[in-house]
């Protein structure tokens, strides 16, 4: 595995570090935002997951048009680029916002910035990747993400407790790993050249183009879409740990927690998917999941929110990575950011009904109603993913393996 570590392409390498220093800085606020949504302003849990939710899908819709343009100009980095320095531009927002709608509005444009940023960056890891590293590559990317997801909440907790629960210097502080992210971009990746002899859609987003995206590619996109039903904003895993009786200033932990789990899971499982069947990963993903939702829908304290958390980071790193790596399998190469856009505007979609039913099944009928839903919605990808293992056969097979049978 380390081998493989020194095999994957420094562009990979770089597009990682620029999503852990943004990640730094977005983690820092998302993992107060909700405490501070309800706790300063009076927001109701599905005020939370509605502004959670539509945060989210704005950034999911964005993604089909920046994906579908970087395919049409042939470059992806500058839309990449531009996605980084607009999220960078909104953090002071937070900051200085005097109310919920401010807080909205910041939130809203910051994940616009996501979405611009989201279809083009993960095709040009598609692009500078080779086939039999490929699930190396995203996993490599993912896994520092996520360093950077939960090295925020950890500076977090340690500004909070530093300053007498002051969420405003938080977030000030949060505006420089912004910055850095934006420049490192700018300056350490390289775009590959568009090969001479590579098609140039005419129309990515036009009917005949996405009628060149295969039946597994779409196979793909729904199991994900019924996966994401079963995902809902982990700001409610922060609230359920608020319930068992977690402290304010060490909430950020439950996101710590989650994501260094997730980190640690993340590369192994890439790395794992280019010698085996990327779909058996992903089952055992799915698996964990429903036992994740059962342990946090108990009644009981901080020590079954504590497993669920841990069985939800595991599941987060064998599952998002694996998800990105099949479209990049399926997808044409001069379609690539159109089919990632196209993936995330429905799991966009799925994302939003999930925190919007979440946080209206917990103000109904309490936190157990809205985690036992999420393991039903598991349940139903389960079941979807064996169908497109029974559809199409050759779905995530080994790439490492047919590269050195080849």
């Amino acid at each position: 595995m380390r081998g493989t570590l020194a095999q994957i392409p420094a562009g990979v390498w770089a597009l990682g570090f620029v999503s852990l220093f943004m990640d730094v800085s977005s983690e820092m606020i998302h993992a107060l935002l909700p405490v501070y949504l309800v706790t300063a302003f009076g927001a109701s849990m599905m005020s939370v997951g509605a502004i959670e939710g539509i945060a989210e899908s704005t950034a999911s819709i964005v993604k089909i048009f920046s994906g579908a343009l970087s395919d049409w100009l042939g470059r992806r980095k500058f839309l990449a680029a531009l996605g980084y320095a607009l999220a960078a531009a909104t953090k002071p927002a937070f900051p200085l916002a005097t109310g919920v709608s401010i807080l909205v509005a910041a939130r809203f444009v910051d994940r616009v910035g996501k979405g611009i940023r989201g279809a083009p960056r993960d095709a040009l890891v598609a692009d500078i990747a080779p086939p039999a590293l490929r699930g190396a590559a995203f996993g490599l990317r993912q896994s520092l993400d996520t360093v950077g997801a939960f090295l925020g909440p950890a500076l977090a907790i340690l500004l909070m407790w530093a300053s007498g629960d002051d969420f405003r210097l938080v977030f000030w502080i949060a505006v420089i790993p912004a910055v850095f992210s934006t420049l490192l971009i700018v300056i350490a990746v390289k775009e590959p050249e568009r090969p001479p002899d590579l098609r140039k859609p005419r129309f990515p987003l036009h009917v005949d183009e996405l009628a060149k995206l295969s039946g597994a590619y779409y196979l793909v996109t729904l199991v994900s879409a019924t996966f994401a039903l079963a995902r809902f904003s982990e700001a409610f895993l922060i609230l359920r740990a608020r319930e068992a009786g977690l402290p304010l200033a060490l909430s950020p932990l439950v996101l710590v927690a989650m994501n260094a789990i997730y980190a640690l899971a993340a590369y192994p499982a890439g790395a794992l998917s280019d010698s085996c069947n990327r779909l058996s990963i992903l089952a055992f993903g799915l698996v964990l999941l429903i036992a994740a939702d059962a342990a946090l829908a108990q009644e009981g304290g901080l020590g079954l929110v504590a497993v669920g958390v841990v069985l939800w980071g595991l599941h987060m790193g064998l599952t998002q990575g694996l998800l990105a790596t099949l479209v990049a399998d399926v997808a044409a190469p001069e379609l690539r950011g159109t089919a990632f856009g196209v993936f995330n505007l429905v799991g966009g979609v799925a994302t939003l009904a999930a925190s919007l039913i979440a946080g209206a099944l917990w103000d109904r009928f309490g936190a157990g109603a809205t985690f036992w839903a999420g393991a039903g919605f598991a349940g139903a990808a389960l079941a979807g993913l064996a169908l497109a293992r029974l559809k199409a056969p050759g779905l995530g097979a080994a790439h490492r393996l047919s590269a050195m049978q080849g």
